[in-house]
């Protein structure tokens, strides 16, 4: 286990002369800029924050009435979570002034992240070329100033980036073994956990290292026991090496198996048991793969994986100490250039956003939705095949297989041609993954779009929006709501037809569409779904801007609410924001526009004329179930219409026109095949 060598970079005549070198300048130049914004921004984020709501772990040790100050055991509560010697070294910060630790403690914080971030630049195995090495350091500090770890710990004021920073320097930039094992064993008596570390350097032939990290920890731990013995006994012995101490065991927040098994609903002596049986299993399997890639070279990894294994046996693993996961991110999985992307996009989007924002709220999902984070670190340390060095896939996975460019009618089409389109299937993950993200966010502007979510402002104004549709209707004579919602109400048959479609086919066909041309038409499919992303972006600009009452939401119109029957207008807050969609987001219609994008696709792509027209009947029904219920105007149809149009076009100067071939076996179905004819006799 020697620390990664970095030498062997190309010059910079590899980055392809002087223009390329220029805009690669560039480049590192706005990334840079990018992690600087990050930092102020968290900066201005927490000092920005009333005293009393930032660094509340920090004000509740080291405040003027912390448990640094009290004397007496500082677990008399549980609020100080810490080894010991973790006290020990954090008792003559409480002479500092509140407001001037506070900036100290936000600064000191910033800065070690940074370091983290450069040490893990430089850790990258190799082959790296001199881009890479170039441009990994400000990815990895942004990537750490978003991550939830990092932002939980600078609200918090929290101590866990030293732990993880003190075991990168160990393992990475200490001159000598004992010195790593130092800096190890530092980072174990504040969190013990991390003694994981002690076998990984001694079966990698850091045996020096091991003996340091033990001593180390072993040296500490006295101190603190002769200095704090009363605090010793109660957090080795009564707390169980801290157990128990912090928030609730089984808390969302704790994503350690000791956790997930009190979330299941077990508990007492069988919870323990089966905790220390599966402990013992995660953190051998991982040891056994971190030693297999550390001697492949991938020194960083195999960290990782140790620290990710770390997370999952760990008593507690608190939001703030999961910072191992985001370290797995340099791992390499898939051997397609296509599939190459699948998990560092997990990881980030793990480490980076909030479970519900990953998974709907639905009890089907709810185990796995808790416990996010503990899933992925026990991907990492057990379970996800990454590549060899050796690989011949790890420099240079197979290569994903583009269309050739089809003649545009403009000569600066495509504006992105580096964008081609691709003839293999996209990874399912992925695309569920997107699809999730791009609701989710579909959801939030829906809701944000209703003013001032009282439903005072927010309704007067998407009135205001309607009167003014309607006036426009009626100078266009094309106010035909009262008339369609009046005559469908009238017949009943009519009536729970529509009502029925409205309600739904909404999701169900463009759904279907999308998975029928993933499975049969996987180019169709990238070009279909491209269209439809570009064009519900439009509409939620559209949410956004103008929200607007839609017919059967107009006091005084006469229009009856045929889907969800008769409504109190008396109430001040009917219609606008509510807990699962803004009634307000009629314009653009996306019920229409959706069932318009399926219309087009299916008359594009299906092989028959009879399939043609079914697709084409599917938004003329839509149309009059959206006008004749009541739930949108003609101009919100045109505006769905004007979105839909706008996402096939912005698709087409982006990547040019649809791909000619759908993929190789399709194209050799098409083709006729010359007849294999018997050899002549004789």
């Amino acid at each position: 286990m020697a620390n990664v060598e970095h030498g062997g970079r190309p010059g910079e005549a590899a980055f392809g002369g002087a223009e390329a070198g220029a805009r690669f300048r560039m480049a590192r130049l706005g990334l840079w800029a990018v992690a600087g914004i990050l930092v102020v921004r968290q900066l201005a984020v927490v000092l920005g924050t009333p005293s009393g709501e930032r660094l509340t772990d920090l004000e509740t040790w080291v405040g003027p009435d912390g448990v640094l100050h009290v004397k007496g055991s500082l677990y008399d509560s549980t609020q100080f979570t810490g080894t010991p010697f973790g006290g020990l070294v954090l008792k003559p910060l409480t002479r500092a002034a509140e407001q001037a630790l506070g900036w100290g403690w936000t600064f000191g914080t910033l800065l070690l992240v940074v370091a983290l971030g450069l040490v893990a630049a430089r850790a990258l195995p190799q082959p790296m070329s001199r881009r890479t090495s170039l441009l990994a350091a400000p990815v990895a500090i942004s990537l750490l100033m978003i991550s939830l770890p990092v932002r939980n710990t600078l609200w918090l004021g929290q101590t866990s980036i030293i732990p993880v920073l003190l075991v990168l320097l160990g393992c990475f930039t200490a001159r000598g073994q004992r010195d790593g094992g130092l800096c190890v064993g530092l980072a174990a008596a504040l969190q013990p956990a991390l003694l994981l570390f002690a076998p990984l350097l001694w079966f990698t032939g850091r045996r020096r290292a091991a003996v340091a990290t033990g001593a180390t920890f072993a040296a500490c731990t006295v101190l603190a026991w002769a200095a704090l013995p009363h605090d010793s006994y109660t957090y080795w012995i009564h707390h169980i090496a801290g157990t128990g101490l912090g928030g609730e065991a089984d808390a969302l927040a704790n994503q350690s198996l000791h956790g997930a098994l009190l979330r299941f609903g077990l508990s007492g002596p069988l919870e323990i048991v089966l905790f220390l049986v599966l402990g013992a299993t995660v953190a051998t399997l991982a040891l056994r793969r971190a030693v297999r890639y550390a001697r492949d070279g991938q020194l960083l990894l195999a960290v990782a994986i140790t620290g990710c294994a770390v997370v999952a046996v760990s008593p507690a693993a608190w939001q703030h100490q999961l910072l191992w996961v985001l370290l797995a991110v340099v791992g390499r999985a898939g051997r397609r250039a296509a599939d190459r992307t699948v998990w560092p996009v997990v990881v980030v989007l793990v480490m980076t956003l909030p479970a519900k924002a990953l998974l709907p709220n639905q009890l089907l999902f709810v185990p796995v939705r808790d416990n996010t984070v503990l899933l992925a670190a026990l991907a990492a340390a057990t379970l996800v095949p990454f590549l060899s060095r050796t690989a011949p896939e790890f420099a240079r996975p197979v290569p994903t297989d583009y269309a050739e460019p089809v003649p545009a009618r403009f000569r600066q089409v495509p504006l992105a041609p580096s964008l081609g389109r691709v003839l293999t299937r996209p990874n399912l993950f992925l695309e569920l993954v997107a699809m999730r993200l791009v609701y989710f966010v579909y959801q939030q502007i829906r809701l944000a779009a209703a003013g001032d979510g009282k439903g005072t402002s927010g309704r007067a104004r998407a009135e205001r929006h309607g009167h003014q549709i309607h006036d426009i209707e009626r100078f266009l004579h094309l106010d035909i709501e009262h008339w369609a919602n009046h005559t469908v109400y009238g017949i009943g048959w009519l009536r729970s037809f529509l009502d029925f479609y409205y309600e739904s086919f909404h999701f169900v066909v463009p759904l279907t569409v999308l998975a029928v041309l993933y499975v049969r038409r996987p180019v169709d499919y990238r070009w279909a779904r491209t269209a439809l992303g570009f064009a519900t972006a439009f509409a939620l600009i559209g949410f956004w801007l103008y929200p607007l009452a839609p017919p059967r939401l107009m006091p005084g119109l006469g229009i009856i609410d045929t889907v969800h029957g008769p409504q109190d207008f008396a109430k001040p807050d009917y219609g606008t924001l509510t807990e699962l969609t803004n009634q307000y987001a009629a314009m653009p219609s996306l019920h229409f526009g959706w069932a318009l994008w399926c219309g087009i696709v299916i008359a594009v792509v299906a092989p028959k004329w009879w399939l043609k027209a079914l697709g084409l009947i599917h938004p003329l029904f839509t149309v009059s179930a959206i006008i004749g219920t009541g739930n949108h105007w003609v101009l919100d149809a045109v505006g769905g219409a004007a979105v839909v149009g706008a996402g096939f076009g912005v698709g087409y100067l982006l990547q040019g026109p649809r791909a000619l071939r759908v993929a190789g076996a399709d194209k050799e179905e098409r083709e006729p095949r010359e007849p294999v004819t018997a050899p002549a006799p004789g």
